[in-house]
């Protein structure tokens, strides 16, 4: 169970726990009322009403209620890269879906998760902070309680959340650097392909080239302002450097790589119970490097 700490100084000697509760902790209201109604507020490590008094060096701790998902546990492997009690960062490799879908109503990364959670003997609702695309490589985030994943989402929101993607692609991208500020969209509510098309959703991504190569491609860095559905593939194809082995917005080349050559490979944002700066990495995997090698 998650559990948050907060020892009491002394401007908040006027307070009482319920106070401290609404200034010290960045709690939705919802969060705040289901904590009161099951009594998972303590002072000192004891079970504590709200009106009670505080004096500085009180410890208050606020255990989170205890949630779990149902997703069926499977044995797929989970390259963890980061956890604490509240948050699990995890590398995931190319040809695993996220989340089940109708598609795919089982063998996803929620099913690995799950078992891996059941062995370590925990217990919380998986929430996923940010989703890849099946075939994209790298971090995944998950939040262990409501309170992580409402503070992931305001930092998104507000443009604070870094997130950065290796890619290779066709073509030798002209500019050093350069922003695409072009709206995506969905032309075919039947179908999964997205487009540029206009009255789509506001899409900003980044890029910088890292290396040209010889034989016509280009490894650049991408950083995403927003996270529409596609976006990097549909965005780097409509420019004219399509992801190589891009299925969908370029042509396939299992000689060189089996799958697209994306990989996000950092992911920042403030800590949502420390509120501290936290940055993660995770390498290219090895069948894009293997490519590189090809091209150089």
């Amino acid at each position: 169970m998650s559990q948050f700490k907060y020892i009491v100084t002394e401007e908040d000697k006027d307070l009482d726990v319920k106070g401290v509760l609404r200034h010290k902790f960045d709690f939705s209201a919802r969060t705040r009322g289901k904590i009161k109604r099951e009594k998972l507020v303590y002072l000192n490590g004891e079970q504590t009403a709200g009106w009670l008094p505080v004096k500085t060096g009180d410890v208050i701790t606020i255990e989170f209620p205890r949630e779990t998902s149902n997703f069926i546990p499977e044995d797929i492997p989970i390259s963890i890269v980061y956890e604490d009690d509240s948050l699990l960062i995890v590398n995931k490799q190319p040809g695993l879906v996220v989340h089940p879908t109708k598609g795919h109503s089982n063998h996803t990364l929620a099913n690995g998760i799950m078992k891996y959670m059941l062995d370590s003997g925990q217990n919380y609702k998986i929430r996923f902070m940010n989703r890849l695309d099946m075939d994209t490589s790298g971090l995944v985030a998950v939040a262990k309680n409501s309170h992580c994943q409402a503070s992931f989402m305001k930092q998104s929101q507000a443009g604070l959340v870094e997130k950065r993607y290796l890619a290779i692609v066709k073509g030798l991208v002209e500019s050093d650097t350069g922003t695409i500020d072009l709206p995506v969209g969905q032309p075919d509510p039947e179908r999964v392909e997205r487009a540029v098309v206009e009255g789509g959703a506001p899409s900003l991504t980044h890029y910088k080239v890292v290396e040209r190569f010889r034989a016509g491609f280009s490894l650049v860095e991408l950083a995403l302002e927003t996270g529409r559905t596609h976006q990097i593939r549909v965005h780097m194809a409509h420019i004219g450097y399509p992801i190589v082995s891009d299925h969908l917005y370029g042509e396939t080349n299992p000689f060189l790589i089996e799958r697209q050559a994306l990989h996000a490979f950092r992911l920042g944002l403030s800590h949502p119970v420390t509120g501290k700066p936290v940055t993660f990495e995770a390498p290219l995997p090895q069948d894009m490097e293997t490519l590189l090698e090809k091209l150089r």
